[in-house]
């Protein structure tokens, strides 16, 4: 296989996950490159959350190995992964409601990981230098004061990115991450997703097709916890197995 003779972020191979005898996820190999926005697509149950649940560790692997950036993934455990630079986020949108977007990007910044960290954390220049970077990067600079739980649901989606953001992860994992967000906001979440790119790469689960197109390097479509077809979403799109399986419902 002369995929291994490149350097990828993300070599998924034979990676396979049984349920009392079901396979949700069946022999899949994919590779993601530096700088990468991958978009995963496929009709609900073909395994794309639990491909992003097998890299984040959720779930362990029947067979199959999962390499990120030469590490062997799913020997880890969940927190070990994070370390390791995969920040993953999930449907819904979990912050600190009653804390400020200030708060909740400061707590997430990485010198307060562990307990002694957390509790000699300073607001240093430092911190507040890189919350207010990344604030402007989610669109929610002049929010900072703003308590959380009063965002919109778009802003929230943001504040949550900006939450991995600022942990600096190599791979970043987002599940369905426009799903309920108006029109306006969806393009904005594109703006994000391309500008957060340059020095990370990007797996997106979406059923959003506009938003895909505006987004991805490179889609892969599941069917059955296998690849179905992989490749720019134009060839994807006119795949005729693509059109029976998923996009002509």
């Amino acid at each position: 296989m002369n995929a291994m003779q490149k350097d990828f972020v993300l070599a998924v191979e034979g990676l396979t996950v049984s349920f009392d005898g079901f396979k949700a996820v069946n022999d899949l190999s994919f590779y993601v490159d530096e700088n990468e926005i991958r978009v995963i697509i496929g009709p609900n149950g073909a395994g794309k959350t639990t491909v992003l649940d097998l890299i984040c560790g959720r779930t362990k692997a029947t067979t199959g190995s999962i390499r990120f950036r030469g590490k062997e993934l799913t020997k880890m455990k969940e927190h070990e992964i994070v370390h390791a630079g995969v920040g993953r986020k999930f449907q819904n949108p979990s912050i600190y409601e009653d804390l400020t977007v200030f708060e909740n990007l400061e707590l997430s910044y990485p010198k307060g990981r562990n307990v002694w960290g957390a509790l000699t954390f300073k607001r240093d220049k430092d911190v507040i230098s890189k919350v207010e970077e990344i604030a402007e990067m989610i669109f929610l600079q002049d929010l900072l004061n703003k308590e959380a739980g009063l965002l919109s649901h778009g802003q929230k989606q943001w504040l949550e990115i900006g939450m991995l953001l600022i942990q600096n992860p190599d791979l970043l994992m987002l599940d369905e991450p426009v799903a309920g967000m108006s029109v306006a906001e969806r393009k904005q979440t594109a703006e994000l997703l391309n500008r957060i790119t340059k020095n990370r790469s990007v797996i997106v689960i979406e059923h959003d097709m506009q938003f895909v197109q505006d987004i991805a390097h490179r889609v892969t479509v599941l069917h059955q916890g296998k690849v179905l077809s992989e490749g720019s979403m134009d060839r994807v799109k006119h795949d005729p197995k693509v059109v029976e399986v998923y996009l002509g419902h």
